[in-house]
């Protein structure tokens, strides 16, 4: 039988994967050498010319060293577990996962997202993969700023809980500053010279509510305009709510209005339109949040504070590694950022 030719349109077969033989026999040593020198094995008595020629070989072969062989050798990987409630669903999800991935893949890391919809059973599978992969370690989050009962499997690993945090601080946690927040809003209706500014705050218990009221509250004082609770009016944190608390707040002669979030601003907005009144010119609007998708294309478009979800994520990673200091007994602040556009 003649052997025939390969036509060059004809598909190649595919050529077998690089193993560590392959190495050992192009640098002239044996499987062992290699093996220390592609786990970095510190103990291993190798001469510099040896190591030169196993990776030079490594190099001209295009070998692949088994990340889970070396994942048993040195105890862990180079992955972090990110896992979250329901964050991929939000419109912030991108923003955290990709501030923790940028911080992540800095340092050397692969970040791997779980994403569980809040189901426990979901969570609880997710982790166990993380834990069986023997990620570095992972970043717990939730969707909003609140307190959580964390996995009882993250103490297995080093853990951060972003967004979040446990009421008795087991474990190290990063928050967005919601007292910050509060004042940084309520001073850009200050600084545009507005004295009887009013807050539509949310009904639902959370950091968040609590934490953005003392924030108004502070900087009224300090500015010597005091506090008066009849401004405070609470609703859904909605577009509808925002409309029916507006239609109560403008009761009040108020020239400036800080909404909880910008949903509510949004209502805000209508029935301000509903009363002939004009943003900025007759009544100052800051939001918070900075739902891009809404404060962006308002018109006009909304000054608001950002919640800081890329900074979250990164400043999780940087947690977790060691590079920042943990806060003792204390969620990490992270800062909620102006964002100036024209409703002041």
């Amino acid at each position: 039988m003649t052997p025939t030719t390969p036509r060059d349109d004809e598909p190649s077969s595919p050529r077998s994967p690089v193993v560590m033989r392959d190495v050992a026999k192009a640098a002239g040593v044996s499987v062992a050498t290699v093996s220390h020198v592609v786990n970095d094995n510190p103990r291993a008595r190798i001469g510099q010319a040896a190591r030169e020629r196993v990776r030079r070989a490594i190099e001209e072969l295009g070998y692949r060293p088994n990340a889970l062989a070396k994942t048993l050798v040195t105890g862990s990987s180079s992955f972090i577990g990110l896992v979250a409630d329901a964050i991929a669903t939000t419109p912030f999800a991108g923003q955290i996962i990709q501030g923790a991935q940028d911080e992540a893949w800095k340092h050397g890391y692969v970040l791997l997202v779980a994403n569980t919809g809040g189901n426990e059973a979901a969570e609880e599978q997710a982790i166990a993969m993380m834990l069986e992969h023997k990620v570095r370690g992972i970043l717990y989050s939730t969707w909003f700023h609140r307190a959580v009962t964390p996995p009882a499997a993250l103490a297995e690993t080093d853990a951060v809980l972003v967004g979040c945090y446990s009421e008795d601080s087991s474990l190290q946690a990063v928050v967005p500053d919601e007292v910050q927040g509060g004042r940084t809003a309520t001073q850009l209706l200050l600084d545009a010279g507005h004295r009887r500014i009013a807050f539509i705050n949310t009904s639902h218990p959370s950091p968040a509510q609590t934490g953005r009221l003392e924030g108004y509250r502070e900087l009224l004082e300090r500015a010597g305009v005091g506090y008066d609770p009849a401004l405070v009016v609470e609703a859904t944190s909605d577009q509808e709510g925002g409309y029916e608390a507006a239609m109560r707040v403008l009761e009040h002669d108020v020239t400036a209005v800080f909404c909880h979030n910008d949903r509510v601003a949004m209502g805000l907005y209508d029935a301000a339109r509903d009363r002939s009144l004009r943003v900025p010119d007759d009544l100052a609007v800051v939001g918070f949040d900075d739902q891009e998708v809404i404060s962006a294309h308002l018109r006009p478009p909304l000054t608001t504070v950002a919640l800081p979800h890329y900074d979250l994520g990164a400043a999780g990673v940087r947690l977790l590694l060691g590079i920042d200091e943990p806060t003792a007994g204390t969620a990490r602040l992270v800062a909620c950022p102006p964002v100036v556009r024209s409703s002041v």
